[in-house]
């Protein structure tokens, strides 16, 4: 017998089968790349004391409230959490005077995104979005058998609105807008918003994804209170993963018309949302949370401003940026210029062939930062 099997197993690895079918889209997706981090940097080049500025983190740890949340609700981490996170939505609904049934929550804003996908893209149906844009985008609409079109930004490394809506057509089903934009940190008012919400068709989704909203300057509008009661049509997504340092507890949420909201919520995993990072979101949004983190926010955009100042001044060429991270443009220099800090302790995000994408950490790393750009490359 054992022989017998020996057979059979060295004839599978002459001619392997495929291991189950896999669907055809998913076959063909790309994989989602995150920031690489510190230490896998020092492993790979034999260094020491790497910093990573890859994966527009908060360099701050969460407020002091969160903290004492977290480690109350690990006391109860043996029973099922609420599985719509309805205090979450309450406390939502609340800040932002929306009725509670406008509000759902999910595993980070790009969870929602998926979800967001699932409700409403059939195979052949297409979403449209300005690109070079969040790197989820194409990965959530592809898993549905769906098509992403993309439309260049301008040379300004800007949205051009009005060539988004000619590129919506009878199939499109969703427009993707990630304002301020990931990697450029650029950022479009809510209305310009409104004016591609008036031209497009009621029945296509607009999606006004604000992951870094709280860096943002206030004047370029509230799409919450400016354009949800205007359009049905139009959803907000925001995370607590960014301004509040809550990346790795997972917990989003999306603004939106009932119906959107109801056709998220089917697509929502059970119990996704876990119940500890219910408990950070609610203490996050505390007037205790709430005021610790604005101190955090205010500081990174103080820095984003100097960050941004000091390469003006050594002559680089960036556009102006809305969220905590700063853009180069590199385009066929971003892999050697991104290996080059790499190998000196700095690990930035490269989009190979386009530029990097930096993060605003504390002012002792973006001084190291600056200062490993200004030693293996000049401006250009």
């Amino acid at each position: 017998m054992g022989g017998q099997n020996g057979g059979v197993a060295a004839r599978e690895s002459q001619n392997p089968a495929p291991v189950g079918r896999v669907r055809a889209a998913v076959d063909a997706l790309p994989a989602y790349k995150p920031g690489k981090a510190a230490e896998q940097a020092e492993r790979e080049h034999d260094i020491a004391h790497a910093i990573k500025l890859a994966s527009n983190e908060n360099p701050y740890p969460p407020p002091a409230a969160v903290v004492e949340a977290v480690a109350a609700a690990c006391r109860v981490g043996n029973l099922y959490c609420d599985h719509r996170a309805t205090a979450v939505r309450e406390a939502l609904a609340d800040r932002l005077s929306l009725a509670v049934e406008q509000v759902t929550v999910g595993a980070g804003s790009v969870a929602l995104l998926y979800q967001l996908a699932t409700a409403y893209i059939d195979p052949g149906d297409e979403a449209v979005t300005p690109w070079i844009s969040f790197e989820a985008y194409p990965i959530s609409v592809q898993t549905m058998g769906g098509t992403l079109v993309r439309v260049p930004l301008t040379a300004e490394h800007g949205f051009d609105l009005d060539a988004v809506a000619a590129a919506v057509t009878e199939r499109t089903k969703l427009v993707l807008l990630a304002t301020p934009n990931n990697p450029t940190g650029t950022a479009v008012s809510t209305a310009a918003v409104a004016r591609l919400a008036e031209s497009i068709p009621g029945d296509v989704i607009v999606l006004v994804d604000e992951a870094y909203r709280e860096f943002a300057d206030p004047a370029l509008g509230d799409p919450v209170s400016e354009l949800l009661p205007r359009f049905h049509n139009v959803a907000v997504a925001r995370t607590f993963s960014k301004a509040y340092g809550l990346a790795s507890l997972r917990a989003g949420y999306l603004l939106a018309h009932p119906e959107v909201v109801t056709a998220v919520d089917k697509c929502l995993l059970p119990f996704n949302v876990n119940g500890l990072a219910q408990a950070a979101a609610l203490a996050a949004l505390s007037n205790e949370g709430s005021s610790e983190a604005r101190a955090n926010i205010d500081t990174i955009i103080a820095e984003r401003r100097r960050v941004a100042a000091a390469l003006a001044a050594d002559g680089w060429a960036i556009p102006g940026t809305e969220a905590n991270f700063v853009w180069l443009p590199l385009r066929d220099r971003t892999d050697e210029v991104c290996l080059a800090l790499e190998r000196r302790g700095v690990v930035v995000r490269p989009f190979s062939g386009i530029g990097i994408r930096v993060t605003i950490g504390t002012s002792v790393q973006n001084d190291r930062f600056l200062s490993t750009l200004a030693e293996v490359t000049q401006p250009g």
